[in-house]
């Protein structure tokens, strides 16, 4: 079941490449595991699955032994400035970037780690109030104050689209993160490349990629309907 959930998404990735003439390689797939037992982390990892999304700094301190050493943790949650130490040194990338203060942080750890740290600045593009994030003025005067911390890189852009019943809804959201990216790319900041562009979950991963997303996230796409009352 779960392998024939990520082929399926696999294959509407491939199909919306298709359609916007963009190569599949061009889109990194992240299986969003939060709230699920490490036994169908495995089932995802057997079915070829080696990225993972994890909302939560106590989720990927719980899994992260506990999985093969070649599988990359994202994280993508809301991260507090006083749980970076513990994740620094452990994820492939951090999503969701949204302060100055949360930048100074993880610089300070990654330094005593002497790591760098892939990121990602978090944009709430809809200007939802449920949700963190910059607004997209602020995107620039952040990456001004911390293009010089050598222990960061900023890789690119994230954004939570509005949940809509219809996917075109969050069109008009995808477009402005990728013009934004675009925009930024052209000042060639020091440290800062928008290779990454992170948007599209589960019901809108495809209009995401037809509007530039080289990453997407999805979840119940590949692990069904959430579980909180397991957390494994």
């Amino acid at each position: 079941m779960l392998a024939a959930n990520l082929r399926q998404v696999q294959s509407n990735i491939e199909e919306a490449c298709k359609a916007a003439g963009r190569d599949t390689s061009d889109v990194t797939l992240v299986a969003v595991s939060k709230t699920k037992p490490v036994e169908m982390l495995m089932e995802a990892y057997d079915a070829g699955a080696r990225i993972f999304g994890e909302n939560k700094v106590q989720e990927i301190m719980d899994k992260y032994d506990r999985l093969p050493s070649d599988v990359q943790w994202h994280m993508i949650g809301h991260l507090q400035r006083n749980k970076v130490k513990y994740i620094v040194d452990k994820v492939a990338m951090i999503h969701s970037v949204d302060s100055l203060r949360l930048a100074q942080t993880i610089e300070q750890e990654a330094a005593k780690k002497n790591v760098r740290v892939p990121i990602l600045l978090e944009v709430n593009v809809a200007e939802e109030e449920s949700k963190f994030g910059l607004k997209t003025e602020e995107v620039l005067p952040l990456l001004m104050q911390i293009c010089d911390y050598s222990h960061i890189e900023v890789k690119g852009l994230m954004t939570i689209a509005p949940f809509v019943e219809n996917a075109e809804d969050n069109r008009e959201v995808f477009r402005k993160l990728k013009k934004l990216s675009v925009d930024i790319a052209g000042k060639n900041i020091n440290n800062t490349t928008m290779s990454v562009l992170s948007m599209g979950m589960t019901g809108d991963y495809q209009v995401a990629i037809e509007e530039g997303a080289t990453m997407v996230r999805v979840g119940t796409g590949i692990f069904g309907e959430r579980n909180y009352n397991s957390l494994g």
